[in-house]
Formats: C-alpha cells, sequence, structure tokens
C-alpha cells in the first residue's frame, strides 16, 4: 500500500505565474509545487483524492494510467478543473471513471461540467460522480468523510483504513471539528493544509497545525497546500522529527 503526494502546493502553485518563488529556494526541486491531491495505491487499484489543474502531469511523474476511484474534496478550481484529462483515463479504463463528492460538490460538478458526466454531442460520458457517504468501501479501502468548514463553503476531509494503517487528508479547511479530531486522533499518518506561518482566514496556519497534530497523537504528519513563504529546508528545520514538509512525488509506504 502507498500514499502519493501529487501535489503540495496552494491553488497558484509555486512559483507563481511570473516565476515569483517568494522565500522559496528556486534550486530546490522541492519547492516547485503543483496543486493539492494526493494518490492511493492498494492491492493493485488506484484512488486519486482531487483533480486540480496539474493532473495530467501528476499521473505522468506516478506513471498511473488507470483509476478505479476518484474523490472531490471541494468544488474549488483548483482542486477540480482538471477534470478533462479523466477523458484519457476513461480509454485506459475502457469505462468511464468513478467518483464521488458530498451532495452540494456533486450537483455543482454535474453543472459546471455537463460533458463529462453525460456526454456531449456522439461524444460518451467519461466520469460519474456518486454521492460520497460517511462512511464506505472505495475499491477496497475504508473511506470515513466529514466535512470541515473553507470559508463559507466546506470541504471533504477523510480517514482511509487498509488493515492496520489509518491515513487521514485533509485541505482547505480553516476549523478542525470535533467530529474530525475524533476521526484523525492517532492516525499513522495525516496529510494536512499548513499554507503559511501566519493566520489565514479560510486554511490552517503553521502554529495550529503542530498544536493539532500533537493534541491528537498523530504517528507521522506531512504539511500540504504550501505557499511560496514555505521554503522546504526552512520548514523541515522548524519542525518536530515526525512532522515533515510534503513535495510533490513524496510517497509512504507500508
Amino acid at each position: 500500500m502507498k500514499l502519493r503526494v501529487l501535489g503540495s502546493g496552494t491553488s497558484s502553485g509555486v512559483p507563481r505565474i511570473g516565476n515569483d518563488w517568494g522565500d522559496c529556494d528556486p534550486g530546490d526541486p522541492r519547492n516547485r509545487r503543483r496543486r493539492a491531491s494526493i494518490l492511493i495505491e492498494h492491492d493493485g487499484k488506484n484512488i486519486i483524492v482531487d483533480t486540480g489543474p496539474d493532473c495530467r502531469e501528476q499521473l505522468l511523474d506516478a506513471n498511473v494510467a488507470t483509476l478505479d476511484a476518484v474523490i472531490w474534496t471541494h468544488e474549488h478550481a483548483d482542486h477540480c478543473h482538471g477534470i478533462d484529462e479523466l477523458r484519457g483515463v476513461y480509454f485506459n479504463n475502457r469505462g468511464t471513471v468513478q467518483g464521488y463528492a458530498r451532495e452540494r460538490t456533486q450537483a455543482i460538478l454535474t453543472d459546471r461540467f455537463p460533458y463529462a458526466f453525460q456526454g456531449f454531442n456522439e461524444y460518451p460520458a467519461y466520469a460519474s460522480v456518486d454521492l460520497l457517504p460517511d462512511d464506505s468501501m472505495i475499491a477496497g479501502v475504508r473511506v470515513r468523510v466529514v466535512d470541515l468548514p473553507h470559508g463559507p463553503i466546506s470541504s471533504a476531509a477523510m480517514r482511509f483504513d487498509i488493515g492496520d494503517v489509518a491515513m487521514a487528508y485533509a485541505t482547505d479547511f480553516n476549523e478542525l471539528t470535533d467530529e474530525a479530531r475524533k476521526l484523525f486522533k492517532g492516525v499513522d499518518l495525516w496529510v494536512v493544509d499548513s499554507v503559511r506561518r501566519r493566520p489565514h482566514p479560510t486554511h490552517p496556519h503553521l502554529a495550529q497545525v503542530l498544536r493539532w497534530i500533537d493534541d491528537l497523537g498523530v504517528k507521522q504528519a506531512a504539511l500540504t497546500h504550501l505557499d511560496q513563504s514555505m521554503d522546504y529546508v526552512t520548514l523541515k528545520a522548524e519542525l518536530p522529527e515526525h512532522v515533515e514538509p510534503a513535495y510533490d512525488g513524496l510517497e509512504f509506504v507500508w
């Protein structure tokens, strides 16, 4: 079983257009960040969380041709506007790509991308999007979901259980609810949004996240959705041993 960080950057990525690296060293490839996404590989099956604008390059880098499931956290562009890349996966799958989203996100995606889910002229639909339940089996993995506030909307955070291993993923949120605390308590790995050091209105900041990791007894954590102020080497030096900055291509294997 493997979890791969496909993208560890913010909505603009790092660098921003204009070669704005901020405080990040452009000579360190770990600072080049695509939009946030993860891939879970288990028993020959692939689950991707979110299809941002960098989805094609992310799947090429991971050498992934087929997908057994797509889970969307929410409807913001940096998390779903690479949905057209699922057309290539459709051909490799030889069938529709199975997707899941919470009710609001499901409705918005089907309205925003009708051609993907309903087809267009003689072109068939290449993806489906079913309701993402609170607790379900998806491609052989138990997935439990909680909704976290992300400004005026919500984002789906989730826990994946495979055998004795528990992993959690939470991005694009600004408050950790009691329900989420219970779900994430003591997980083996938490890949979690930590956009910057300064407080942010719709994302968690570094001090908050480190406090949560400690409070929840998380065994290992990787910080994602990092902006251009979060240089990899500088940030890593500030973190406890069991916490690290995520980077594109980082893998955890059990």
